[in-house]
Protein backbone atom coordinates (compact mmCIF):
# COMPACT_ATOMS: atom_id res chain seq x y z
CA UNK A 1 0.00 0.00 0.00
CA UNK A 2 1.55 3.69 -1.09
CA UNK A 3 2.06 5.63 1.63
CA UNK A 4 0.26 8.60 2.68
CA UNK A 5 2.81 11.91 1.89
CA UNK A 6 3.88 13.40 5.19
CA UNK A 7 2.06 16.97 5.91
CA UNK A 8 2.33 19.19 9.41
CA UNK A 9 -0.44 21.39 10.16
CA UNK A 10 1.70 24.20 11.64
CA UNK A 11 -1.90 26.55 13.80
CA UNK A 12 -4.43 24.77 14.81
CA UNK A 13 -6.05 25.85 18.13
CA UNK A 14 -6.65 22.19 19.69
CA UNK A 15 -7.24 23.51 23.42
CA UNK A 16 -10.40 25.33 22.21
CA UNK A 17 -13.63 24.03 23.69
CA UNK A 18 -14.40 22.19 20.07
CA UNK A 19 -11.38 19.76 21.01
CA UNK A 20 -12.60 19.33 24.77
CA UNK A 21 -11.92 15.27 25.81
CA UNK A 22 -11.40 14.45 22.07
CA UNK A 23 -7.79 15.57 21.45
CA UNK A 24 -6.66 12.08 21.14
CA UNK A 25 -9.09 10.82 18.36
CA UNK A 26 -8.03 14.34 16.77
CA UNK A 27 -4.46 13.22 16.71
CA UNK A 28 -5.24 9.87 15.31
CA UNK A 29 -7.59 11.17 12.43
CA UNK A 30 -4.61 13.58 11.57
CA UNK A 31 -2.44 10.54 11.39
CA UNK A 32 -4.59 7.92 9.19
CA UNK A 33 -4.82 11.57 7.14
CA UNK A 34 -0.87 11.62 6.70
CA UNK A 35 -0.07 14.80 9.11
CA UNK A 36 2.19 13.71 11.53
CA UNK A 37 2.36 17.00 13.44
CA UNK A 38 0.64 19.91 14.57
CA UNK A 39 1.39 22.98 16.17
CA UNK A 40 -1.23 24.10 18.98
CA UNK A 41 -1.20 27.89 19.11
CA UNK A 42 -1.26 30.20 22.57
CA UNK A 43 -3.46 33.39 22.08
CA UNK A 44 -2.81 34.75 25.81
CA UNK A 45 -0.49 34.17 29.07
CA UNK A 46 -3.14 31.19 29.76
CA UNK A 47 -3.81 29.22 26.48
CA UNK A 48 0.39 29.30 25.99
CA UNK A 49 0.17 27.81 29.07
CA UNK A 50 -2.36 25.19 27.97
CA UNK A 51 -0.37 24.82 24.18
CA UNK A 52 3.13 24.25 26.39
CA UNK A 53 0.88 21.51 28.76
CA UNK A 54 -0.14 19.81 25.87
CA UNK A 55 3.64 19.37 23.97
CA UNK A 56 4.92 18.12 26.82
CA UNK A 57 2.06 15.32 26.94
CA UNK A 58 1.60 14.68 23.43
CA UNK A 59 4.61 13.14 21.53
CA UNK A 60 2.78 14.58 17.74
CA UNK A 61 2.11 18.08 18.98
CA UNK A 62 4.22 21.53 19.61
CA UNK A 63 3.07 24.73 21.08
CA UNK A 64 3.35 28.24 20.81
CA UNK A 65 3.11 31.53 23.16
CA UNK A 66 1.96 34.63 22.11
CA UNK A 67 -0.59 37.36 23.12
CA UNK A 68 -3.10 37.61 20.09
CA UNK A 69 -4.15 41.38 18.86
CA UNK A 70 -7.70 40.68 20.56
CA UNK A 71 -5.80 40.45 23.92
CA UNK A 72 -3.51 42.73 23.19
CA UNK A 73 -3.00 44.66 26.75
CA UNK A 74 -0.35 47.00 28.04
CA UNK A 75 2.10 44.15 29.40
CA UNK A 76 4.36 45.03 32.23
CA UNK A 77 8.09 43.29 32.72
CA UNK A 78 6.34 40.42 34.92
CA UNK A 79 3.65 39.54 32.06
CA UNK A 80 6.67 39.06 29.41
CA UNK A 81 8.99 37.25 31.97
CA UNK A 82 5.90 35.02 32.64
CA UNK A 83 5.66 34.61 29.01
CA UNK A 84 9.30 33.91 28.37
CA UNK A 85 9.33 31.21 30.64
CA UNK A 86 6.27 29.57 29.06
CA UNK A 87 8.51 29.96 25.63
CA UNK A 88 11.12 28.55 27.03
CA UNK A 89 9.67 25.22 27.59
CA UNK A 90 11.44 22.53 24.71
CA UNK A 91 8.24 21.81 22.60
CA UNK A 92 7.08 25.28 22.59
CA UNK A 93 8.58 26.18 19.17
CA UNK A 94 7.59 29.92 18.08
CA UNK A 95 6.32 33.08 19.64
CA UNK A 96 2.68 33.93 18.56
CA UNK A 97 0.25 33.93 17.72
CA UNK A 98 1.33 37.87 17.77
CA UNK A 99 0.12 40.55 15.76
CA UNK A 100 -2.44 43.40 14.54
CA UNK A 101 -5.95 42.95 14.04
CA UNK A 102 -7.50 46.40 12.57
CA UNK A 103 -11.00 44.12 11.45
CA UNK A 104 -12.54 43.29 14.47
CA UNK A 105 -10.31 46.53 16.25
CA UNK A 106 -10.87 44.68 19.76
CA UNK A 107 -7.86 46.50 21.66
CA UNK A 108 -6.75 50.18 21.27
CA UNK A 109 -4.27 50.33 17.91
CA UNK A 110 -1.57 51.60 19.41
CA UNK A 111 -1.57 48.95 22.35
CA UNK A 112 -1.99 46.08 19.63
CA UNK A 113 1.22 48.03 18.42
CA UNK A 114 2.87 47.93 21.22
CA UNK A 115 1.92 44.27 22.72
CA UNK A 116 3.24 42.87 19.30
CA UNK A 117 6.66 44.94 19.27
CA UNK A 118 7.36 43.76 22.57
CA UNK A 119 6.71 39.91 21.49
CA UNK A 120 8.76 40.38 18.60
CA UNK A 121 11.65 41.87 20.80
CA UNK A 122 10.94 38.56 22.58
CA UNK A 123 11.16 36.59 19.86
CA UNK A 124 14.39 38.23 18.95
CA UNK A 125 15.90 37.32 22.54
CA UNK A 126 14.60 34.01 22.34
CA UNK A 127 15.66 32.90 18.74
CA UNK A 128 12.05 31.84 17.94
CA UNK A 129 10.16 32.62 15.03
CA UNK A 130 7.13 34.71 15.24
CA UNK A 131 3.97 33.80 14.24
CA UNK A 132 1.88 37.28 12.79
CA UNK A 133 -1.94 37.34 12.43
CA UNK A 134 -2.65 40.51 10.44
CA UNK A 135 -5.68 41.85 9.21
CA UNK A 136 -6.65 44.62 7.79
CA UNK A 137 -3.34 46.66 9.02
CA UNK A 138 -0.81 45.64 6.69
CA UNK A 139 0.94 49.36 6.24
CA UNK A 140 1.89 49.45 9.99
CA UNK A 141 2.98 45.82 9.77
CA UNK A 142 5.45 47.04 7.29
CA UNK A 143 5.97 49.93 9.16
CA UNK A 144 7.40 48.05 12.29
CA UNK A 145 8.50 44.80 11.39
CA UNK A 146 11.93 45.87 9.04
CA UNK A 147 13.07 47.01 11.83
CA UNK A 148 13.26 43.65 13.15
CA UNK A 149 13.99 41.98 10.05
CA UNK A 150 17.54 41.20 10.19
CA UNK A 151 17.35 39.73 13.95
CA UNK A 152 14.09 38.07 13.55
CA UNK A 153 14.40 34.31 13.14
CA UNK A 154 12.65 33.53 9.56
CA UNK A 155 8.95 34.01 10.76
CA UNK A 156 5.32 33.06 9.41
CA UNK A 157 2.54 34.97 7.90
CA UNK A 158 -0.50 32.83 9.67
CA UNK A 159 -3.56 32.54 8.12
CA UNK A 160 -2.03 34.95 5.23
CA UNK A 161 -4.82 37.12 3.65
CA UNK A 162 -3.22 39.75 1.37
CA UNK A 163 -2.86 39.87 -1.83
CA UNK A 164 0.17 39.18 -4.40
CA UNK A 165 1.53 42.75 -3.99
CA UNK A 166 1.26 41.96 -0.06
CA UNK A 167 2.81 38.27 -0.85
CA UNK A 168 6.06 39.50 -2.41
CA UNK A 169 6.42 42.09 0.46
CA UNK A 170 6.46 39.34 3.06
CA UNK A 171 8.79 37.37 1.35
CA UNK A 172 10.93 40.49 0.72
CA UNK A 173 11.46 40.00 4.17
CA UNK A 174 12.34 36.47 5.06
CA UNK A 175 8.41 35.53 5.48
CA UNK A 176 6.84 32.34 4.96
CA UNK A 177 3.44 32.25 4.18
CA UNK A 178 0.89 29.75 5.60
CA UNK A 179 -1.83 28.72 3.57
CA UNK A 180 -5.53 28.23 5.40
CA UNK A 181 -8.35 25.73 4.12
CA UNK A 182 -9.50 29.62 2.97
CA UNK A 183 -7.71 28.55 -0.52
CA UNK A 184 -10.01 25.89 -1.26
CA UNK A 185 -13.06 28.18 -1.58
CA UNK A 186 -14.41 29.07 -4.79
CA UNK A 187 -14.00 32.51 -4.25
CA UNK A 188 -10.49 32.92 -3.02
CA UNK A 189 -8.98 33.90 -5.99
CA UNK A 190 -6.34 36.37 -4.36
CA UNK A 191 -5.17 33.57 -1.97
CA UNK A 192 -5.28 31.19 -4.72
CA UNK A 193 -3.11 33.22 -7.18
CA UNK A 194 -1.07 33.66 -4.17
CA UNK A 195 -0.18 29.96 -3.40
CA UNK A 196 0.54 29.31 -7.40
CA UNK A 197 3.01 32.50 -7.56
CA UNK A 198 5.04 32.31 -4.31
CA UNK A 199 7.96 29.69 -3.81
CA UNK A 200 7.38 26.78 -3.00
CA UNK A 201 10.10 26.79 -0.38
CA UNK A 202 8.29 29.85 1.64
CA UNK A 203 4.77 27.78 1.86
CA UNK A 204 3.39 26.35 4.93
CA UNK A 205 -0.15 24.53 5.33
CA UNK A 206 -2.59 25.08 8.62
CA UNK A 207 -6.51 24.62 9.85
CA UNK A 208 -6.31 27.48 11.98
CA UNK A 209 -8.72 24.52 13.75
CA UNK A 210 -11.47 24.85 14.60
CA UNK A 211 -12.16 27.51 12.34
CA UNK A 212 -12.16 27.65 8.41
CA UNK A 213 -12.86 24.27 7.21
CA UNK A 214 -11.57 23.60 3.74
CA UNK A 215 -13.77 22.03 0.91
CA UNK A 216 -15.53 19.31 1.30
CA UNK A 217 -15.87 20.56 5.15
CA UNK A 218 -17.07 23.95 5.01
CA UNK A 219 -19.03 25.28 7.99
CA UNK A 220 -17.73 22.39 9.82
CA UNK A 221 -15.56 22.37 12.74
CA UNK A 222 -11.86 22.22 11.05
CA UNK A 223 -9.34 19.88 12.87
CA UNK A 224 -5.74 19.20 11.66
CA UNK A 225 -6.75 16.25 9.06
CA UNK A 226 -7.91 18.74 6.94
CA UNK A 227 -4.77 19.96 6.06
CA UNK A 228 -4.49 17.02 3.59
CA UNK A 229 -7.30 19.55 1.72
CA UNK A 230 -5.52 23.06 1.47
CA UNK A 231 -2.01 21.05 0.24
CA UNK A 232 -4.07 19.47 -2.56
CA UNK A 233 -5.45 22.54 -3.33
CA UNK A 234 -2.54 24.14 -3.44
CA UNK A 235 -0.90 21.57 -5.57
CA UNK A 236 -3.34 21.92 -7.86
CA UNK A 237 -3.67 26.14 -8.17
CA UNK A 238 0.18 25.12 -9.17
CA UNK A 239 0.20 22.28 -11.38
CA UNK A 240 2.48 20.26 -9.31
CA UNK A 241 2.43 16.99 -7.89
CA UNK A 242 0.57 16.72 -4.34
CA UNK A 243 3.46 14.40 -3.27
CA UNK A 244 5.85 17.82 -3.96
CA UNK A 245 3.91 20.28 -2.29
CA UNK A 246 3.58 18.23 1.09
CA UNK A 247 7.28 17.16 0.85
CA UNK A 248 8.45 20.95 0.54
CA UNK A 249 5.57 22.67 3.28
CA UNK A 250 6.75 20.04 5.55
CA UNK A 251 10.40 21.10 5.30
CA UNK A 252 9.73 24.08 5.69
CA UNK A 253 7.79 23.99 8.60
CA UNK A 254 10.77 21.71 10.22
CA UNK A 255 12.82 24.17 9.27
CA UNK A 256 10.97 26.92 11.11
CA UNK A 257 9.88 25.86 13.71
CA UNK A 258 12.90 23.37 14.31
CA UNK A 259 10.71 20.47 14.89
Amino acid sequence: MQKTPELIDTHAHLDFPQFADSVPAVIKRALDAGVSTVVTIGIDIETSRKAARMAANYHRIYASAGIHPHASFSMDAGDLEELETIAAERKVVAIGEIGLDYFRNRQPRPIQRECMKRQIEMAVKTSKPAIFHIRDAWEDFFQIVPKFASSLPPSVMHCFSGDWGVAIRCLDMGLYLSIPGVVTFPKAGSLQEVARRAPLDRLLVETDSPYLAPVPYRGKTNEPAFVLHTARKIAECRKEPFEIVAALTTQNARAVFTI
